[in-house]
């Protein structure tokens, strides 16, 4: 009986499996199969390395993506920058620093951060975050990369301060005990011994974060301005690949050229995705490695 059990078991887990990994293809296949339609009448140079968009043009359309691509990433390096360590930070004051008081009152509270939805992310945005922006940085409009990444980073932080929690929480006490018994403080044992052991938890956290930074829509469509135009500095207003293809599938034509060209940003968009997975899952295996 428990050899049938153990082998229902093992095909549940292997057709979710191949479920999950059939979805993933299919989405791939569909990505693909519409996207090659776009480059019949949009040539590779023009979509990869032109910073114009713009479909609707009465002379030649133009669908350049580069704009959208260096506006994806300033908002999710700028929100990184703001998460991590503010992240990391907290997830050490609840592991090692805060009382089991503090710590069951804040855990729940980072909880619900993360069960605000983009929306009224993207709210406060406009009416509370963008107008301090503006009047800090003396600039007429406070809807710009320095906004999103102020509000990315907000939606970032539960996922990698929760993880990274648990990530310290995982080190074997017998780690504090022996660095204590050596002479080291609290503070040298929790940023030397704990931290560097539960490193690949927390760089698994900070990839998390990352991926819900570059796959966001709403809170970058309504707080970063949507300018179609390449951006020089995280003063100016950007348009992601996520918030591009919200704004303007639900009104283009379908099966035109501009239809098409849609589904080629969103494949650009998986395919960027899939590297940032690729890569950290790349980081934890040679960590991992190195650190055993």
């Amino acid at each position: 009986m428990n050899k049938i059990k153990d082998k229902l078991i093992f095909f549940f887990f292997l057709l979710s499996g191949l479920i999950v990994v059939m979805l993933l293809a299919g989405i791939f296949y569909l990505l693909g199969s519409t996207s090659i339609h776009a480059f019949k009448e949009i040539s590779l140079k023009q979509f990869f390395f032109s910073d114009n968009w713009n479909p609707n043009a009465y002379g030649e359309p133009s669908y350049g993506i580069v704009s959208m691509i260096v506006s994806t990433f300033m908002v999710t390096i700028g929100s990184l920058v703001i998460a991590v360590p503010l992240g990391i930070g907290t997830a050490a004051y609840l592991s090692d620093i805060a009382s089991e008081k503090v710590r069951e009152i804040v855990k729940p509270v980072i909880e619900i951060l993360a069960a605000i939805p983009s929306v009224v992310i993207g709210f406060l945005g406009i009416v509370l975050i963008g107008p301090i922006v503006a009047k800090i940085f003396h600039i007429q409009s406070g809807l710009n990369a320095v906004n999103g990444s102020i509000l990315l980073a907000v939606m970032a932080l539960p996922t990698i301060i929760s993880l990274s929690e648990d990530a310290l929480t995982a080190v074997p006490n017998t780690y504090t005990e022996a660095s204590l018994a050596l002479g080291a403080t609290k503070w040298q044992t929790l940023v030397k011994v704990k931290i560097p052991a539960a490193l690949s938890g927390i760089l698994a956290s900070c990839m998390l974060g990352m991926g819900r930074a570059v796959g966001e829509t709403m809170t970058v469509l309504m707080a970063t301005g949507c300018a179609p135009a390449m951006p020089h500095s995280f003063l100016d207003s950007v348009r992601t690949l996520t918030s591009s293809i919200a704004i303007e599938l639900g009104e283009v034509a379908y099966f035109s050229t501009h239809y098409y060209a849609l589904f080629a940003v969103g494949l650009v968009l998986f395919i960027i995705t899939f590297i940032i997975n690729l890569a950290s899952d790349i980081i934890l295996h040679n960590y991992q490695k190195v650190y055993n």
